[in-house]
């Protein structure tokens, strides 16, 4: 009997973390900072990137479900609506002598699952999730730093901007809906930080991130691409960034965080339709 080769074996269901709240910051008017700590941490395999991701997993309350989920049990004996809906989530920061972790959450009144649920946290509630993913960290060996996104994508440039070298350069273009959603972040002098107001919740109309990547004086040089939110935001820049200025997919980190109108489940689910494809051949 042969042994499965890498693509036949099925992939093993990633660890259950369960972690508390510890502490809770209001950062803007529409961002909550949860930080997370417990016995739980020794669970939890940091990875070496500035994206690093974590899929926290919410049942409902009225099914008494408690962590870590028996997800095949779930659906045998309460039926496929009753699992734990997933919500992916940036890590912001990991502090391991505190040995918590830090997850920024954008609220916008009682839409969503997970907004509600941070901005009404409080310590002690206890938390689940998988992850650690992640693949994106800004390189020394490049001329200049592109990144841009919205408020989902914010932890995750906020994390960028600390990493990079003292010497690095380049531009990061936030798009918020105005200047009171603006945080203080941590650069290096020669990186330019953007930032831009929608001056109301994201719409396609109101959106202004991609026109004002586009606008931006191109630089000469090599460039590394950090470039994550909306779904059709980044495939417009995709198509300029890829179709335009001809960057190598390799030096780009290009991905959806969500997409306008759509629950995470369905847009999940799209990623492997032509609809959720980011680049048409991948």
């Amino acid at each position: 009997m042969t042994e499965p080769t890498a693509e036949s074996a099925p992939r093993a269901p990633r660890p259950q973390i369960i972690m508390e709240v510890v502490d809770r910051q209001q950062i803007n008017p529409h961002m909550v900072r949860l930080t997370l700590g417990g016995e739980g941490f020794e669970n939890f395999a940091d990875r070496p990137v500035t994206d690093k991701y974590i899929k926290f997993l919410f049942a409902d309350p009225s099914m008494g479900l408690t962590p870590p989920y028996d997800l095949d049990a779930i659906r045998r004996d309460l039926g496929p609506e009753a699992i734990p809906v997933r919500r992916t989530y940036t890590v912001r920061k990991v502090n391991h002598e505190a040995r918590t972790i830090d997850v920024d959450f954008v609220v916008h009144g009682e839409d969503g699952i997970a907004g509600p649920w941070a901005n009404t946290a409080q310590r002690g509630d206890v938390v689940c999730f998988n992850g650690p993913g992640g693949n994106y960290k800004p390189e020394e060996s490049i001329d200049w730093h592109l990144l841009a996104g919205d408020e989902a994508a914010l932890p995750a440039i906020a994390t960028a901007l600390e990493a990079m070298s003292s010497n690095a350069e380049g531009v990061a273009f936030i798009e918020v809906q105005d200047a009171a959603d603006e945080i203080d972040l941590v650069k290096p002098q020669g990186v330019e930080l953007r930032w831009i107001h929608r001056g109301s919740e994201f719409t396609p109309t109101s959106t202004k991130l991609a026109a004002e990547v586009m606008k931006y004086p191109w630089r000469s040089g090599l460039v590394q691409v950090f470039a994550h939110g909306e779904r059709e935001v980044i495939k417009s820049l995709r198509r300029y960034l890829a179709d335009d200025r001809g960057i190598d997919r390799r030096m780009m980190s290009l991905s959806a965080y969500w997409a306008y109108g759509r629950a995470e489940d369905t847009f999940q689910a799209e990623k492997k339709e032509p609809i959720g494809k980011i680049f048409p051949d991948a």
